[in-house]
């Protein structure tokens, strides 16, 4: 049924003579003219149906073209405005968000141009490629376009400077190349502009956008000097172009410090006593004198403050041992101890398993812990049972031994070897500038996780030029490095046993986090964050870390085991957390690495290649060849690889809770461990955590 005053005010329909409140009684039309109108509002109907079934004809255009088998809801039975990512007002889709939804192939031409009515189009992560369509340029009301990691090429065409209306445009993420058009400079309204991680090659066009407050164009093949009025972004929008120079990035080649050349403050003849009428004058003899005894002065104050810097530097007790070794580490380490059959604890953090033998970075972290920074504390803070006796200080830790183990997205993680013999793991958190106070809190929450299937962070250090975590060190590394490492003949392979164990280890281990509170969750789960034992023990790792960060963190790379709903890694929810554990389980299933680029050779993510194959029933090409040896497991790993699928769903409501998949995975081990096995699993269960 049509709604009077909502059509009114749309101004499309009525005659201009049809007033906005009804007519008193001795006003009302004559009869033909009413009955014109009552003909003209029964027709309205039809045409709003009308547009919506051309809208229809469009949405099923682009499913024939790249989303046949992804889109099974767009069908006759369903109506248009319930179908997946489509959203209507007033009886036009004005909304089309498709992200990850497992789209393939080019944009058609002549199809998303029907949409007239659209203001919002993302497919953002899926597999599209070939060029953008030119009748995008018939969306007038488009305000927003996310194209985001595809595969989409070539110029970005002319067709999307005339879409006045746009506000943020992001195109990252593809294989565009070409120049930076200057006709950007037509799109008035832009907000966002995103060009990162493409092949756009020449110079930054000088883009005069009065309302550009998010601009990236990092990781092309740009060059020259960054325009004037894009320096004000940070220097993460253009990192990755080695020819680009000037702003954040340093100054170009003959450019002034103070003022780029060409500038009116930098043109000779500008205000200043030297001067006059426009002429240069010569400087007199008193100001050159002035200029030299000011000259000496200076190189006397130099030579003074690095005297009195070398004297306090050979003072200092250990500084010389702790600079020849150059420790980049500044916490006092754990004395860790046996715990049962698990042998010493600890954690790779972010990084590889395997350590490799290079000593620590520079000694400028060291300086800095030693000093304690802006803070002047040289103290370690102590969670847990640590926290009533510190066991070591921190020039422990800085005559300890040190290894690197890897480097993450939220820094680098180092074994440190005490003289006692204890192992320690020591993260050095980099793009944390928190104050100290909101750092602290922060942190806080972290340590107060205190769980056996969960590496406890045991301390930290905080200072205003370094940020560091301890937590236990674990002796096998990561699964990351365990499942991809070497799959060289002699290897031994990960059975089903042990897969299996790992991935009820670690569920258990982000159930508990996500119990501690409604909002608490882990935000960065992947393989190498599940570390291991000696007896192949998963522990989970490194949670709550992306809270630690600024808003100017954003890593160069996606993940491959980012849930598509996440735009801020410092946001991610407890659904968030479940997809990524799905991504996980299908890790350990398929024994392929997920990646944002490609799994195999159409291009696909982890997620959506599990879900074409077994679209097409062939299921048994999914699993790991290492897998396939062991007998009598085929029906619980099909059932692991449909906890698998649900967990990676693409709507967040889809996805069960952490505590369910940690019973549903308990359920198949159970199932598949017969007779003695499953007799001794019901006698340990009593030594499970409690979620």
């Amino acid at each position: 049924m049509v709604v009077l005053p909502e059509l009114r005010e749309e101004g499309s329909h009525l005659p201009p003579t049809v007033s906005r409140s009804p007519p008193p009684m001795a006003a009302m039309p004559p009869p033909t003219v009413g009955l014109a109108v009552l003909v003209l509002l029964a027709a309205l109907p039809g045409y709003l149906s009308d547009d919506l079934n051309t809208d229809a004809q469009a949405l099923q255009g682009l499913r024939a073209a790249v989303g046949r088998s992804a889109l099974p809801s767009w069908n006759s039975t369903t109506p248009t405005c319930q179908w997946q990512g489509v959203t209507c007002e007033n009886g036009r889709v004005v909304e089309l968000r498709l992200p990850g939804a497992g789209l393939m192939g080019t944009l058609p031409s002549g199809v998303l141009g029907n949409l007239s009515a659209l203001r919002t189009l993302s497919l953002r992560y899926n597999a599209l490629t070939g060029p953008i369509p030119d009748d995008l340029s018939r969306l007038a009301e488009l305000r927003a376009i996310y194209f985001q990691h595809n595969s989409i090429s070539g110029e970005v065409p002319a067709s999307l400077f005339t879409l006045k209306n746009l506000v943020r445009l992001d195109l990252a993420g593809n294989k565009f190349s070409g120049e930076i058009s200057p006709d950007f400079n037509k799109l008035i309204r832009l907000g966002t502009l995103h060009l990162e991680d493409n092949d756009f090659s020449g110079e930054i066009p000088n883009l005069n956008l009065p309302t550009l407050e998010q601009f990236n164009v990092s990781y092309n093949q740009l060059n020259g000097s960054i325009p004037t009025k894009l320096r004000k972004m940070p220097k993460d929008s253009f990192l990755g172009n080695t020819g680009l120079c000037g702003g954040p990035l340093g100054l170009c080649r003959g450019e002034t410090a103070l003022t780029p050349a060409g500038s009116p403050e930098f043109q000779p003849g500008a205000a200043g006593a030297a001067d006059i009428g426009g002429g240069k004058k010569k400087l007199s003899g008193g100001a050159i004198a002035g200029i030299a005894i000011g000259c000496v002065f200076g190189v006397f104050l130099l030579l003074a403050l690095i005297f009195f810097l070398c004297r306090k530097r050979s003072s200092a007790p250990h500084s010389a041992a702790a600079v020849e070794k150059g420790r980049d580490l500044g916490m006092a380490p754990l004395e860790v101890k046996p715990k049962g059959q698990n042998g010493s604890a600890g954690t790779g953090g972010n990084g590889v398993a395997a350590a490799a033998a290079v000593p620590a970075a520079p000694a400028a972290a060291t300086a800095a812990a030693k000093t304690g920074g802006s803070t002047g504390s040289k103290k370690l803070i102590f969670f847990g049972p640590m926290a009533a006796a510190s066991p070591f200080d921190l020039e422990d830790l800085l005559r300890a031994s040190a290894e690197v183990l890897g480097k993450g997205a939220f820094g680098t993680a180092y074994k440190a070897v005490m003289e006692s013999g204890a192992a320690v793991a020591v993260k050095r958190l980099k793009d944390v500038d928190l104050p100290e106070p909101e750092f602290r809190d922060r942190i806080a929450a972290i340590g107060a996780v205190q769980h056996e299937l969960v590496v406890p962070l045991r301390a930290y250090y905080f200072s205003k030029d370094e940020k560091l975590l301890v937590y236990d060190y674990m002796s096998m590394g990561s699964l990351s490095a365990l499942l991809h490492g070497n799959r060289a003949s002699g290897r031994t392979p990960l059975d089903w046993e042990t897969r299996s164990a790992i991935a009820l280890a670690a569920a258990r281990g982000v159930a508990h986090i996500h119990s501690t509170g409604p909002t608490a969750s882990h935000g960065n789960i992947k393989s190498s964050n599940v570390l291991l034992t000696k007896n192949y023990e998963a522990r989970v790792s490194d949670h709550g870390l992306p809270t630690l960060v600024g808003p100017s963190f954003s890593p160069t790379r996606v993940s491959g085991y980012r849930a598509p709903e996440v735009t801020d890694i410092r946001r991610v929810s407890q659904k968030a957390d479940v997809y990524s554990f799905g991504v996980l389980l299908l890790e350990l299933l398929t024994g392929k690495a997920p990646t944002h680029a490609v799994v195999n050779e159409d291009g696909l993510d982890l997620p959506r290649w599990v879900q074409s194959v077994v679209r097409e029933e062939w299921t048994a090409e999914v699993f790991d060849q290492e897998l396939l040896r062991y007998q009598n497991v085929e029906e619980e790993m099909v059932q692991l690889l449909q906890l698998a699928i649900d967990c990676s769903a693409q709507h967040p409501d889809r996805r069960p809770a952490m505590s369910d998949v940690a019973a549903r995975i308990d359920e198949i081990r159970r199932s598949s461990l017969g007779g003695h096995r499953q007799a001794a699993d019901s006698a340990g269960e009593g030594d499970e955590p409690s979620l």
